[in-house]
């Protein structure tokens, strides 16, 4: 019996012999280092041949009276808005006053499909202010000009502006 156990066991030995060594542990391949890739330049505002072809400024009008008036107000719900007309009905005019940092004077010019006219503007607490007559017929072209007109002053992006009804409002308020 002691014979078979040792034949057992040898039988056990030798076939624990013939089991493949177990491999080397394979390296951990090198960590690379993120590379800084520096932030790329922001690409240039898309120029456009004719302005009615340029997007509309984002922002919607908001007509509302005002102490010895009327005004539309244009720009995005949560700021300030960039550009507004204000009905004076006791000078029968008309104030385009276009938001910014202006200091000193200069030219506002308002783009319709219409019409085309460099004003004279002058700065009023900041911002650019254009006085028209209530009768001045770039009034008409601004209210009634292919769904859009345009304000552009130096030193300030233009402003494409829908020609919603609020437009025409506060210029019939001051007729």
């Amino acid at each position: 019996m002691q014979f078979r156990r040792s034949i057992t066991i040898a039988l056990l030995l030798g076939t624990a012999a013939c089991v493949a060594p177990r491999p080397a542990p394979t390296p951990t391949p090198p960590v690379q280092q993120p590379v800084a890739r520096p932030t790329p330049a922001p690409l240039p505002a898309p120029a456009f041949t004719n302005w009615i072809d340029a997007p509309q400024t984002p922002g919607d009008w908001r007509y509302s009276p005002v102490s010895g008036g009327s005004e539309a107000r244009f720009g995005e719900a949560a700021s300030e808005p960039r550009f507004a007309m204000r009905c004076v009905p006791a000078s029968r005019s008309v104030e385009l006053i276009r938001a910014g940092n202006f200091a000193a004077s200069a030219p506002v010019t308002v783009r319709t499909e219409f019409d085309n006219r460099a004003l004279a503007g002058s700065p009023v607490n900041g911002a650019m202010r254009v006085v028209l007559a209530a009768s001045d017929p770039l009034l008409d072209s601004m209210a009634l000009s292919k769904g859009r007109f345009a304000i552009e002053v130096a030193g300030a992006p233009p402003l494409y502006l829908p020609s919603w009804p609020e437009v025409t409002r506060v210029i019939e308020d001051c007729r």
